[in-house]
């Protein structure tokens, strides 16, 4: 699928699987699953990095930025003005103009201020930034992320950590048929069928990092994470069958009734 590349405003990726970093049992297990998902995209919380690691190391020491690209995000924030400033503290750390914008509105379902979220991303916009927000899976506040410009939208598949996999994918597809900019969908991915399914209604790319990091055994479920993205791209692309009430033989008898005609003459 060399020839398929996923373009984010001024960058492009071959791997349509982004990745994260928290819940792993270890920062070692977290880089090796990293890379058996074949991910090309890592997202980084700013907000929960440990720069006092006994060994020397921060999580980005984990992390290969030769083969990936940090996008950090702003988790944790519940303000615009927060998000902004984290935003901007991720840009001079890191040295990257990419942000996941993240503004939970609701501490137990953590699913996002919207208004907050609209707010923050058009101010970084406006100071330069790649924006990617996290939002909910509503055609019109992602509607309203692009028209900001914002360069993805990313509708939730189902509450974050959760696992439920694509809740409502109607309103997944409504938000893809409309929009002008790559949707990533981001939480609520649990397993390989979840990536699949959500793929197959024709999202640019999905964002999973509970369903790697807590599965018994991260690294195999990365291999099978990265597996099922590209046979649900794959199937996207090369368009489903029509779905019928009734049966449609393979091998129809109309054909066979032929032939044998055919034989006796």
């Amino acid at each position: 699928m060399s020839d398929d590349t996923l373009r984010v405003g001024a960058y492009e990726f071959a791997s349509r699987l982004f990745v994260g970093t928290g819940k792993y049992p270890s920062l070692d297990v977290m880089q090796a699953a990293h890379l058996a998902s074949g991910a090309q995209v890592v997202t980084v919380a700013i907000r929960r990095m440990h720069l006092d690691d006994k060994s020397g190391k921060t999580l980005v020491d984990y992390i290969e930025r030769t083969k990936m690209t940090l996008l950090p995000n702003t988790a944790g924030c519940y303000t615009a003005k927060d998000a902004v400033l984290t935003a901007k503290l991720a840009r001079e750390a890191l040295g990257t103009d990419l942000i996941k914008v993240e503004v939970i509105g609701d501490p137990e379902t953590l699913y996002p201020d919207t208004r907050e979220t609209i707010a923050a991303c058009e101010e970084l916009v406006r100071e330069g930034f790649t924006v990617l927000p996290y939002i909910i899976d509503d055609p019109v506040a992602c509607k309203r992320l692009e028209e900001a410009g914002c360069a993805a939208v990313m509708p939730l598949a189902a509450p974050i950590g959760s696992g439920l996999g694509v809740c409502n994918p109607y309103s997944i597809s409504i938000i893809k048929e409309r929009a002008n900019v790559p949707v990533i969908v981001d939480a609520g991915v649990g397993t390989a069928s979840d990536a699949t399914i959500a793929m197959e209604l024709g999202v640019d790319a999905l964002l999973m990092n509970t369903g790697i990091a807590a599965a018994a055994d991260p690294v195999r479920m990365a291999r099978a994470m990265k597996a099922a993205v590209e046979a649900g791209r794959d199937a996207f692309l090369a368009g489903r069958m029509a779905k019928r009430l009734y049966a449609n033989a393979s091998s129809p008898m109309e054909n066979l009734i032929a032939t044998k005609h055919a034989e006796r003459a």
